[in-house]
């Protein structure tokens, strides 16, 4: 039985994906914010953790140099948050069935020199970001902006044929899948290879993986595998974030992140926490282009 509900999940989703893809580019962002904004007001339980973080983390953003001063409320930022997330599921969909391209060369791409600069020194590459903007485009769009396939982490779905859609949209344009469950064996081959690997570090993770730091003013836990990584091989790391700019993409590379060169636990938690300032740097300057809806600074020890 739960094989026939999960075909039939896979199936609705397969039919809205062919539904979304055959609008026209021209509509796609109404449909996209007209889908946030549904879901904005079906999902109780995820609008409500969207906005007691935002309002929580309020105050620092406010404060903070990159803060721009675009939205005043918390239930603002969490509508507009979804409303992106909308024009995000269109644009997936869209990338889905082949029509991505023209996305992906509309997109403005700085910095390209700091990844090739990192990529020169032959060690492969690890690309750090976040839920940031359309995250599943900017792997997508590295074969034709640097002409490099990515290996993207990610969480394997419990529907097998749910996740075998998903997985044909990442591993499109070239791209291949690493899932979570044993990854490291699998990053150390792809860096030995000279690979580039695309983590997105900014969710909550157990005690085991992670290291305990300050993140949007409140104790997050948050993931240390990309600087155990770099211990091991020498690997660069390049912090990475995509926003969305009216109807375009704009993805930035960051200069290659250097260690500070204390490889005990009391280093991997600074380099860590240095990391994460890029990624609040992000989200004080572009608020609703990060994924607020998942609970953060769980097992912290702050109220989620």
């Amino acid at each position: 039985m739960k094989r026939i509900n999960w075909a039939f999940q896979a199936s609705l989703f397969y039919l809205f994906t062919l539904l979304v893809a055959a609008l026209p580019r021209s509509q796609s962002v109404r449909a996209g914010k007209n889908i946030g904004a549904l879901l904005f007001n079906l999902l109780h339980a995820r609008r409500s953790i969207a906005i007691d973080n935002i309002r929580q983390a309020l105050p620092f953003m406010k404060r903070h140099p990159s803060w721009t001063g675009a939205f005043e409320t918390a239930e603002e930022i969490a509508l507009a948050t979804f409303m992106n997330l909308g024009i995000s599921i269109v644009e997936v969909c869209r990338l889905y069935h082949g029509k991505g391209n023209d996305l992906i060369s509309s997109m403005e791409v700085n910095g390209l020199e700091n990844f090739r600069l990192a990529k020169e020194k032959g060690l492969g590459v690890i690309c750090v970001s976040g839920h940031c903007g359309n995250w599943e485009l900017v792997s997508l769009s590295f074969k034709q902006h640097l002409n490099e396939n990515v290996w993207a982490i990610a969480r394997k779905q419990n529907n097998p044929y749910l996740n075998s859609i998903v997985e044909k949209m990442r591993m499109g344009y070239g791209n291949k899948v690493i899932y979570t469950r044993s990854a490291a064996k699998s990053v150390l081959g792809v860096i030995k290879n000279r690979g580039v690997i695309g983590m997105l570090t900014d969710q909550a993770v157990f005690e085991d993986n992670g290291v305990l730091i300050e993140f949007l003013g409140r104790k997050a836990w948050a993931n240390k595998a990309p600087i155990v990584f770099a211990h091991k091989t020498g690997v660069p790391i390049i912090p990475v974030f995509d926003y969305r700019d009216n109807h375009r993409h704009v993805l930035t590379f960051h200069p290659e992140y250097s260690l500070c060169g204390d490889r005990t636990e009391e280093g991997v938690c600074k380099d860590i926490q240095a990391l994460a300032r890029y990624l609040e740097d992000f989200i004080c300057a572009h608020p609703a282009n990060w994924y607020w809806v998942h609970r953060r600074w769980k097992r912290a020890g702050e109220p989620v």
